[in-house]
């Protein structure tokens, strides 16, 4: 009888800080997004004296052709840029799946590399490689015959963006087809199908999730670059440049919404879609199905090692142009090699300040968010009570990867920039540009979270539950350590994109408390373009370092994971 009274006792004082922590993460995700985001879409309908204006703002944006030039400018180039990327990480991805090429691991490492570095660092690339001073402009400086693209404008923001987006939709392609069920290849074998009708009546059913998925991740993410364009776009405007100038250049809030919101709604329409599509690619996985086994075939082989050879080169090639400008004394007049950039005191006032501040950004950006991530997502996933908050704290969880950085960055502008705002303090400090980088990943670090948690059996909640065992010594003592290489996952997730972004923190660092990646537009647009890809070429190393520490944390702890199982 007294151990029930207790029982009941504990079950109710656990019922009520659970949902005090359910309300107060849905506090949190309320301030941090929603608030904002409204903040965001009623600028657009108010002057600059706060007058509504209903839809002026957006007649004016639609009637002025040099500004509803930039949509058009930006429709183009994502389109252009996602048909291209998609269609060569498809034969990529296709080539590490169904050829047996060899060193296939480090052409898959090869491909991933544009992640670790800032967009800026593509267009500075190609800078170096087309631009009029380039080495393919000017034919190794006068060795070979030149080759001018005309890399200023849609001819170079399209390849930076090809080079941005070819990893995601790589990615993407690539779990499409590890998820292919070879008995169907099996089944049409032996009914006498050829391999091209093998690939258009299974191969491509199979993976049209998949591609719908990559082209629209691709489109959006093309859509709402900002970096790239700024270092290679010359005049031709965009919509993420266009918000630059209107905020930035001319201080016109309320147009920049209007562009913002402008950007918002493919970006909307898209994450829809990725919904549609993950939970339908979902539902083609079997436990009756069977890995793709290859055949044989050295014509096919040869054929796609070459396709593989030939592009992992150019991501190669191109970053290790960035790495050598960096140490060039004066491009192109004097190549002697020097570590001369690397000393930013010359061209910014804080030396390596900047560099050391996306350090600590991305550090706090990645212990917090992964913390709050997590928590979210046990709450969500595996707490059985208010299940209305719930379902509402998911679709708000998802909800950051709807929104373009740019439009993160300017809601946080309107929202936490107001006087009377209990929260106006962390304006202009290091919290809101952390903040900013938490909401901005949230979605994906949330999702791979709840996914690891679905993995735990709900025998551990029952069994918890009568014994009388505590939620918080579930959640220490088995959810995170079984679920301790998705936190290690997540984590590294935000350090390398938080050490990356430029969209989300653009409009929200202060001059005291400078980034790495705002110094390199700084710099690129001061002409400081050496000193530009040595920042650049530090942050994608020390992106890589962190990466190689994951790799190798995770496989020590993975061996342990294995040991523990094989044990029982």
């Amino acid at each position: 009888m007294l151990f029930t009274r207790k029982t009941r006792q504990r079950a109710g004082f656990e019922g009520w800080y659970i949902r005090f922590l359910l309300i107060g993460m849905l506090v949190i995700m309320t301030v941090s997004i929603l608030l904002p985001l409204g903040d965001l879409f009623v600028k657009a309908f108010h002057n600059q004296q706060e007058e509504w204006v209903g839809l002026a703002h957006f007649a004016k944006y639609l009637s002025t052709p040099a500004l509803s030039r930039s949509a058009g400018h930006s429709i183009y180039v994502s389109l252009i840029t996602t048909l291209i990327s998609v269609g060569g990480a498809f034969f990529y991805a296709y080539a590490l799946t169904r050829a047996r090429i060899p060193g296939g691991r480090w052409f898959r490492y090869i491909a991933l590399l544009p992640l670790f570095a800032p967009t800026m660092m593509h267009g500075i690339a190609l800078t170096y490689l087309f631009g009029n001073q380039g080495l393919v402009t000017t034919g190794l400086f006068g060795l070979l015959p030149g080759w001018n693209i005309q890399l200023y404008g849609s001819t170079g923001i399209i390849i930076s963006e090809i080079i941005y987006t070819f990893p995601q939709a790589f990615l993407i392609l690539m779990v499409s087809f590890s998820i292919a069920d070879y008995r169907l290849y099996e089944a049409s074998e032996t009914l006498g199908a050829g391999k091209w009708k093998q690939f258009l009546t299974i191969t491509l059913p199979q993976m049209k999730y998949g591609l719908i998925g990559s082209l629209f991740v691709c489109l959006t993410l093309s859509f709402t670059d900002f970096g790239a364009p700024k270092v290679v776009g010359g005049q031709y405007n965009v919509l993420p440049t266009d918000i630059y100038k209107q905020v930035i250049g001319q201080q016109n809030m309320s147009m920049g919404a209007v562009i913002g919101i402008l950007l918002t709604i493919p970006a909307i329409a898209a994450f829809f879609i990725d919904r549609f599509v993950e939970r339908k690619q979902n539902t083609m996985v079997s436990v009756k199905s069977t890995p793709y086994q290859i055949k044989p075939n050295r014509l096919r082989d040869v054929i796609y090692t070459v396709y593989c050879t030939i592009i992992a080169s150019g991501i190669a090639v191109l970053l290790l142009t960035v790495l050598f400008a960096s140490f060039v004394k004066v491009w192109p007049y004097d190549l002697s090699v020097t570590p001369k950039h690397y000393d930013f005191s010359n061209v910014s006032a804080g030396g390596l300040t900047p560099f050391w501040n996306s350090l600590l950004v991305a550090l706090l950006t990645a212990v917090l968010g992964t913390v709050i991530a997590f928590v979210h997502s046990y709450l969500i996933e595996k707490v059985r009570i208010w299940k209305g908050v719930r379902q509402i704290g998911y679709f708000i969880s998802l909800l950051p990867l709807a929104l373009p950085g740019l439009v993160i960055g300017l809601g946080y502008i309107f929202f936490f920039n107001r006087p009377e705002n209990p929260l106006h303090g962390i304006y202009g400090t290091i919290w809101i540009v952390v903040l900013a980088n938490i909401v901005h990943f949230y979605s994906v670090s949330f999702v791979t979270a709840t996914t690891s948690l679905k993995r735990l059996d709900k025998e551990y909640e029952i069994v918890s539950e009568s014994m009388g065992v505590p939620v918080y010594r579930l959640f220490f003592r088995v959810a995170v350590p079984i679920s301790l290489p998705a936190l290690l996952e997540i984590g590294v997730y935000y350090f390398v994109n938080s050490m990356v972004t430029i969209s989300a923190v653009v409009f929200l660092y202060s001059p005291d408390f400078k980034l790495a990646s705002v110094s390199i537009v700084n710099m690129d647009d001061a002409g400081d373009v050496a000193a530009a890809a040595a920042m650049a070429s530090l942050i994608m190393l020390a992106n890589i370092i962190v990466r190689l520490g994951y790799e190798y944390g995770s496989q020590r702890l993975l061996s342990r994971t294995d040991a523990w199982q094989r044990r029982t």
